[in-house]
């Protein structure tokens, strides 16, 4: 058994590892020192003079899926083969435990450990984000604290979701968070129940650890804060290519990118107005449903991980994974990650 497969085995039959408090200053951080996960080590995101420039210089970072196991346990074996894909691609980064990996599934000892994981074998290949945001302050600063000991070179933080708060405490969660570290500020309303107004985003965009913003509200935003010297990501994978190459984006924290991570390399770095028609309907078929429904389907369809859901998440509908079989067989399969794809029977789904 070689090394990494030895790691893989203790990662999966380990203990839980119990959150506990860090050593580190609850001072606010000095980027210019800043060297978790050896990030100086690393050429491509050695930071100059701001540890958020690395994070800035990604331009495509893929949402990362999170397979499981029969017994729901994450699949570290099928999880290294889907990041093994992403660096072949030239991806840049991931976000580890998103919305797309199911960090709000997974418990904090499983979200630390993919993290660990993740900056331990990959960290010299990709810009490692661990999704550590939280409705609560104390545990969105417990969990971050966590991620950057355990070597994630960015957090991805998420205003305080279903228990909303005033703007004074949005400005309040945010400060206290990037105290920690670089981080990308996550906007999603449709999920969140509340925007991030402007006026609060262009006030934390003045904080050395404020990496930039993912902004799902559309590419009208984007341009005005790319206008003013914000690093945007659009959160929008239908609205990526033009967010990018007419709206100010930097680019695209991506969905598709799982599925077809070349070619969304090729809209990040070119404008290819007929490309980005011919990946449409793949992405239109992904959000059908609410993400990550589409993409653990087509994931599991794919043969790329075992056809197992964690609940609330179940397959899409036979005529759906009818549909997408044609959907791929159009686009090439050649395109994507997949060495075949076959429509599943109903049974052939595990749920967890």
């Amino acid at each position: 058994m070689d090394k990494l497969a030895k790691a893989r085995l203790t990662c999966q039959t380990s203990p839980k590892i119990p959150l506990q408090n860090t050593s580190r200053s609850r001072g606010r951080l000095n980027c210019s020192s800043y060297n978790c996960a050896n990030i100086q080590d690393v050429p491509f995101f050695t930071p100059k003079g701001n540890a958020a420039d690395a994070t800035r210089r990604c331009r495509l970072i893929t949402a990362i899926k999170t397979p499981y196991l029969e017994d729901g346990r994450i699949d570290l074996k099928s999880y290294d083969k889907l990041v093994e894909k992403q660096i072949e691609a030239g991806v840049e980064g991931i976000i580890v435990s998103g919305t797309t990996g199911e960090g709000h599934l997974q418990a904090w000892d499983e979200h630390v450990m993919l993290i660990a994981h993740s900056a331990r074998y990959y960290s010299k290949d990709l810009h490692i984000i661990g999704n550590t945001g939280s409705n609560s302050t104390r545990e969105a600063l417990h969990g971050t604290q966590q991620g950057f000991a355990v070597g994630m070179h960015a957090a991805l933080q998420i205003n305080p979701y279903y228990g909303k708060t005033s703007r004074t405490g949005l400005i309040t969660h945010f400060d206290r968070v990037l105290e920690e570290g670089p981080a990308i500020v996550y906007n999603v309303p449709g999920r969140t129940g509340q925007d991030i107004p402007d006026d609060v985003m262009l006030y934390l965009a003045q904080n050395p650890n404020f990496a930039g913003v993912k902004e799902c509200t559309g590419n009208d935003r984007i341009k005005a804060y790319a206008d003013k010297g914000l690093t945007c990501w659009s959160g929008n994978d239908d609205e990526a290519h033009s967010a990018r190459h007419s709206f100010g984006a930097r680019g695209v924290i991506s969905v598709t990118s799982n599925v077809i991570p070349k070619l969304y390399r090729r809209l990040m770095d070119e404008e290819d107005e007929e490309l980005n028609k011919k990946c449409a309907k793949l992405v239109n078929w992904l959000f059908i449903e609410p993400n990550p429904i589409g993409l653990n389907t087509m994931l599991m369809m794919g043969g790329a991980c075992q056809p197992v859901f964690r609940l609330p998440y179940m397959a899409m509908s036979r005529e759906e994974r009818e549909e997408c079989v044609q959907i791929i067989e159009e686009l090439g399969i050649e395109h994507t990650i997949f060495d075949s794809m076959k429509a599943m029977d109903d049974a052939d789904f595990l749920y967890v």
